[in-house]
């Protein structure tokens, strides 16, 4: 049986068909519908975790216990992934751990491009990069037959051209794989000095092995036609190879490390000039000329952003690429949905004229004009870190203007461990934690506060209020957003308050039940052209010739708009 499949959909169904018992992974663009797709086999235990350090422990353990288990993240997941990763290439598996990490060259949705191959050689992990969502598939089983024929977890390499591509899939069986017996093994497993120097070697003998396994692997796969061009390339960028220049011999590398040594020698002796085409870091060029081998890469290509087809002709061709007259689309800037409870706090944050440290979610678009509502975005979690700094920089009169904005989903995920740190080490600024009861710019994941988990069941819905009390905070607010009067009282007594609090701002995302959306409002004949609703950056609102308008199309009825017009211009529709 043929399907079509997306990457994710396919590295998903390679988990099956591999016989898969457990899989964790944190919600990330491009990587998240991995783990979605996971999540639909009865046979797999799937869990969303709080963050992607969680998730690959919780994956190490099923390993040491026995099972075949898949760990996903995008790439900077895996920075947050990292300790256990680099020291779980120590110890080895039991049943075969797999990690899938999916990079994003462009910055689609990151804030950052890093190229997680460099943690392959860091860790001294093998790691393998398909081209398509057949290869997705397959590649995700025969990184478990390496998982365990060689005793490591393996990285398999996506990003998001691949994730968020189809192709056909044929889908094959389930494998009926029994977990593997458990024994204590503190020498393995236990990574203290004495042991991890032993297991240090036993690692470096490792990668030697996996290095001369690297040429007998057939998806290391030399194409030859005219042998005057010669490239080496891999995943997605191997298909723009294949188009912009068809006639050229291509060395497509399914194994990106170790590196097929003996046959990227035998490759590159049977053509002329020979170029290195990869997206991001000079990773297979560097490691190539250690070789000796003349090669061409960087010099020609950039190492940002991603690749294409007419970048390729152009540089390696010789073609002309063609250019995309862009100049006549309409420009779409991110900005929050309509109706979303965060446009509140930020247009109050605004009026008030206070700075906000920001985090990784959909609040993040409120640094947009006209909001303008952050001053910072680094990484997960690190918002109340940061306005950590700035207080014991700048001291406590600068705190009483400034504030730290973080999601609900991302404070579990590591804003915890930050607002530990403002209790422990005396902070009196403001965290404001903006819960609106999901994840949701990867797409309305669970999290450890909505009450459902992973498969859709009832799970224990962990009280945040509770939860930042119990970690020492002693002034602790909830207010609705919508609510602008008690939200300006809110912030207002709670910046000049001389100790450390927390707000939570509570209100779901407007797409969670599109049924309770209300009937959209309108402009009346009232409306004096002030422009204090265009303030708020609302999708649905608009100045045309004949004065501001809503469109109904896009209104969800929030009535924000009502509640910041001082002419009582903007009613229900209809009514």
């Amino acid at each position: 049986m043929k399907k079509l499949m997306l990457g994710n959909e396919a590295f998903a169904r390679g988990a099956y068909e591999a016989g898969v018992t457990v899989a964790t992974a944190y919600p990330g663009t491009p990587s998240t519908e991995i783990t979605e797709n996971v999540a639909k086999y009865d046979e797999i235990y799937a869990e969303w975790s709080p963050n992607e350090k969680v998730a690959l422990e919780v994956a190490i353990g099923a390993s040491v216990a026995g099972a075949r288990t898949l760990c996903c993240m995008k790439h900077v997941g895996l920075n947050v992934a990292a300790d256990p990763l680099f020291t779980a290439a120590y110890t080895g598996i039991n049943g075969g751990l797999v990690v899938i990490v999916a990079d994003d060259p462009g910055m689609h949705s990151s804030q950052n491009e890093q190229d997680s191959r460099l943690y392959a050689r860091g860790a001294h992990l093998p790691m393998l990069e398909p081209s398509g969502s057949m290869e997705a598939k397959e590649y995700v089983k025969l990184a478990f037959e390496m998982s365990e024929r060689f005793d490591t977890p393996v990285l398999v390499r996506s990003n998001t051209r691949l994730s968020h591509s189809q192709g056909i899939v044929t889908l094959n069986i389930r494998r009926d794989i029994a977990l593997k017996p458990y024994e204590k093994d503190a020498a393995k497993y236990v990574m203290m000095p004495g042991m991890a120097k032993k297991r240090h070697v036993i690692l470096e003998k490792r990668m030697n092995d996996i290095k001369e396994y690297a040429d007998t692997l057939d998806i290391n796969r030399a194409e030859y036609h005219d042998t005057k061009i010669g490239v080496i390339t891999s995943g997605v960028v191997y298909n723009y190879v294949k188009e912009a220049i068809p006639d050229a011999s291509v060395l497509n590398l399914g194994m990106i490390y170790p590196l097929p040594e003996q046959k990227i020698r035998a490759f590159a002796a049977k053509v002329g000039k020979l170029y290195i085409v990869e997206e991001l870091e000079p990773f297979f060029e560097d490691m190539i000329k250690a070789m000796g081998i003349e090669v061409t890469g960087k010099a020609i290509f950039t190492v940002q952003g991603e690749y294409s087809v007419n970048m390729i002709a152009e540089k390696i061709g010789g073609k002309k690429a063609e250019i995309i007259n862009a100049g006549a689309l309409p420009q779409r800037p991110p900005v929050m949905c309509p109706g979303c409870p965060h446009r509140a706090v930020y247009y109050m944050l605004k009026k008030l004229g206070i700075a906000a440290t920001g985090d990784i979610g959909c609040y993040t678009l409120g640094a947009m004009p006209p909001l303008s509502g952050i001053d910072t975005c680094v990484c997960m979690g690190a918002s109340i870190g940061m306005a950590m700094g700035m207080e014991k920089a700048r001291g406590k009169d600068f705190s009483r203007k400034l504030v730290a904005v973080i999601g609900d989903s991302t404070f579990f995920h590591s804003g915890i461990t930050g607002l530990l740190d403002m209790v422990y080490n005396g902070a009196t600024s403001t965290v404001l934690i903006l819960d609106n009861a999901t994840t949701g710019m990867t797409g309305h994941q669970d999290h450890p506060a909505t009450g459902k988990n992973l498969k859709g069941d009832i799970a224990y819905a962990i009280d945040i209020p509770a939860l930042v009390k119990s970690l020492g905070v002693k002034h602790v607010r909830v207010v609705d957003p919508f609510d602008l009067k008690a939200l300006e009282k809110v912030l207002r007594e709670e910046t000049a308050r001389e100790e450390l609090s927390v707000v939570i701002a509570k209100r779901p995302c407007a797409l969670l039940d599109r049924k309770k959306i209300s009937p959209p409002y309108t402009i009346t004949d009232k409306c004096k052209s002030c422009g204090v609703c265009l303030k708020l950056g609302c999708p649905a609102i608009e100045k045309t010739q004949n004065g501001m308008m809503i469109d109904e199309t896009l209104c969800t009825g929030c009535g924000l708009c009502k509640d910041v017009c001082a002419f009582s211009a903007i009613e229900k529709a209809g009514e």
